[in-house]
């Protein structure tokens, strides 16, 4: 109920006022959980067709953009990532379809399972502590016949250090460049270029 201070001014909210503002800020998590749900919703079955036409190109462009799109981090969080000469795993916003709500963040993990599939394993960012067990990874194939991967990451001269290609990165900090290196299984006639990205490097304001 609302209190009435000195000099007759009304002040707080009724029981009813909070009431409405607490459905209206349910609708509004409520559309942002369906939004986000079916920007991931049309990025598994954008990849799942990805990985059916064996599109080379267009794995490209989803690597490079997820690359690029790496979450650098904020004052208050560093950036996770974690390079190996075959793995990578990092945060970054999954390159969505056209229309589709953007910056849908991940914690994902780039690699080549024992099939020989080139797959993303990926969970959505949850910034809050989440109560319960973790949820599971989603494992998406982006190209099939995959050997093995030659990851590379590019560290910046400093005083003292002459920088350079590096193939294990576990610095508190994002890479120069990301080289992606896809070999496909002995026998396989494809070919495709080193893929070479630049993460963004502006920490995010929270």
């Amino acid at each position: 109920m609302r209190t009435r201070p000195k000099g007759g001014t009304q002040a707080g909210f009724t029981l009813l006022e909070i009431l409405v503002a607490l459905v209206v800020l349910g609708l509004l998590m409520l559309a942002l959980t369906q939004g986000a749900r079916f920007g991931l919703t049309a990025w598994e079955m954008q990849a799942r067709g990805i990985a059916t036409r064996d599109d080379l190109a267009a794995v490209d462009r989803a690597l490079r953009r997820m690359i690029e799109q790496m979450h650098p981090g904020t004052p208050d969080e560093e950036p996770r990532v974690t390079g190996l000469p075959g793995a990578l795993s990092f945060r970054t916003a999954l390159p969505l379809p056209a229309g589709a709500v953007p910056a849908t963040l991940v914690e994902a993990a780039l690699g080549v399972a024992a099939t020989r599939h080139l797959v993303l394993r990926w969970t959505p960012y949850l910034p809050a502590t989440r109560l319960g067990p973790p949820m599971p990874a989603v494992e998406t194939v982006l190209l099939r016949g995959v050997d093995h991967l030659e990851l590379a990451y590019w560290r910046t001269a400093r005083r003292g250090d002459p920088g350079g290609w590096q193939r294990d990165w576990r610095l508190r900090e994002l890479p120069g460049l990301v080289r992606i290196r896809i070999v496909f299984a002995p026998g396989d006639p494809r070919h495709w270029p080193d893929i070479v990205a630049a993460p963004m490097r502006a920490r995010l304001v929270p």
